[in-house]
């Protein structure tokens, strides 16, 4: 069977949920075969997580690069195992990081990229990648058709279902080439925790738009959200008018994301808010304008003031859940 290798996103300990989703997808492929960098001592505790998720390989480096450089030393690692294991794809996440190393792995290997996949399947000339395109006014099925296809995937494509497998260990050691210390990370700062889920990984999202009408106005937004353990985004317009960080903006200039419930509350539905959210697999929308464009786009419309809307279903979530 063809190997798919997976590079593994881990933060703190723990392997991200979409490196699983990952691998769920790379069995329709053919056998997973993690990449996991810079885990240090953790790295056997990760590695049987990937393996519960049908990695048959892990291929483990380690080196000081992975923590002192930018981006580079993952490039370096991914292109000399791919080399060696002649895979017949490499799967990364859709983050910013993720497709600049994709970016420059397949520019390394003289291969095609497809980024944003939101599904896919085998083909006969290799995988077959779905891709929401033109702010998700088309769906096209794509491959490359050059080299070792490098594919980015959306968060939330499918959901991770696990499949043990052996998870073999593979320790590599990476050559590094002097590209590797163009960048250098100076400093690093946590993010402070909301104690809700990341934005892009959600599967539930809750967003506030201009008709929030202030920064207080997010607070029922909020409440919401954290009734249904969902991540809270918002619009351009919210985010431009600063009432909310730009680290939620969802749309084209912002994050994009793909969660199984969006919740679109005072967002008229503007083409570059619905170019980050119209994948979502079920829209629903507050908004008391009955014109506003988001209505043609959600799955359940509710007309009415978000502000009388917002606390009474709160209210609800919170009772059925007891």
């Amino acid at each position: 069977m063809a190997e798919i290798l997976v590079l593994a996103d881990h933060v703190d300990g723990a392997i991200r949920k979409p490196t699983l989703e990952l691998l769920t997808l790379a069995r329709r492929l053919g056998e997973p075969s993690a990449v996991l960098l810079g885990a240090g001592p953790a790295a056997a505790d990760l590695a049987a997580g990937l393996a519960e998720y049908g990695a048959a390989k892990v291929y483990t480096a380690d080196a000081d690069e992975f923590d002192d450089y930018f981006v580079v030393p993952e490039v370096e690692a991914l292109e000399q195992i791919t080399r060696s294991a002649a895979p017949c794809a490499v799967l990364l996440t859709s983050s910013g990081e993720g497709k600049e190393i994709a970016a420059r792995l397949a520019l390394r290997l003289g291969s095609g990229i497809i980024t944003d996949a939101i599904d896919l399947n085998p083909g006969e000339q290799g995988p077959v990648a779905t891709q929401s395109a033109f702010a998700a006014s088309f769906t096209t099925t794509s491959r490359v058709s050059r080299g070792v296809p490098v594919i980015t995937v959306k968060p939330n494509a499918t959901a991770p279902r696990t499949a043990p497998a052996a998870g073999a260990l593979h320790s590599v050691t990476v050559a590094f080439t002097p590209a590797v210390t163009g960048t250098r990370v100076l400093s690093r700062t946590p993010r402070v925790s909301t104690g809700r889920p990341e934005l892009t990984e959600a599967a539930i999202v809750v967003s506030g738009g201009r008709g929030v009408g202030a920064a207080e106005g997010f607070a029922v937004v909020e409440e919401l959200a954290d009734s249904l353990g969902a991540a809270v985004g918002a619009s351009r317009a919210a985010v431009d008018a600063g009432w909310y960080p730009h680290s939620n903006q969802v749309g084209q200039t912002g994050k994009q994301v793909s969660p199984q419930l969006y919740i679109a509350n005072g967002i008229s539905g503007a083409i570059q808010h619905r170019a980050g959210m119209q994948t979502s697999k079920t829209i629903v929308a507050v908004n008391k304008d009955a014109d506003a464009p988001i209505f043609d786009l959600a799955d359940y419309g509710v007309i009415g003031d978000l502000f009388d809307v917002l606390p009474q279903l709160t209210a609800e979530v919170k009772a059925r859940k007891g």
